[in-house]
């Protein structure tokens, strides 16, 4: 789906007019108007109030374009509702929420994370040795382990 077409449907969905988006968003209707028939695209910090307004993600209000994972554990964001969010409220989307949650991180240690992990992902098809590989592969490639090093300090963020 285009950005139009979501902002579209995320105001009618709300029955929200127009002019009460752009009153929200501190713009003119006029601008609303060019979003929903795909004139012009809302900049960087109007999709930030949108994102608020209308409580996705700006990847969602974007249509998905880009596929996004937890850079703490691995998991696909697919869904807002698992998406972290910020002290402020505002959506995270580096983490999921079990990772980071209110600003504040979950897990200082691998091993921990590992361990929760391994438990949600043996099945039928994925053996806890296979899983447990899989992380010790995974985790050390993600963001937030690449700079965990040099964002803590002896493990205190």
């Amino acid at each position: 789906m285009d950005t139009k077409q979501v902002i579209l449907e995320l105001r009618t969905q709300r029955g929200m007019s127009q002019d009460e988006l752009a009153e929200k968003v501190f713009v003119s209707r006029q601008a609303v108007s060019r979003w929903e028939n795909g004139e012009t695209v809302p900049n960087t910090e109007t999709l930030k109030l949108l994102s608020k307004v209308f409580d996705v993600s700006i990847n969602t209000l974007l249509g998905s374009p880009r596929k996004l994972i937890c850079q703490c554990c691995g998991m696909p964001l697919e869904d807002d509702d698992i998406i972290g969010h910020n002290h402020d409220g505002s959506f995270n989307e580096d983490y999921c929420k079990w990772c980071y949650s209110d600003g504040t991180y979950t897990y200082n240690d691998m091993d921990d994370l590992i361990e929760v992990c391994v438990k949600n992902m043996v099945s039928e098809n994925f053996t806890e040795e296979q899983a447990r590989s899989y992380m010790k592969e995974l985790l050390p490639s993600l963001d937030y382990w690449k700079k965990y090093d040099e964002l803590s300090d002896n493990g205190q963020f």
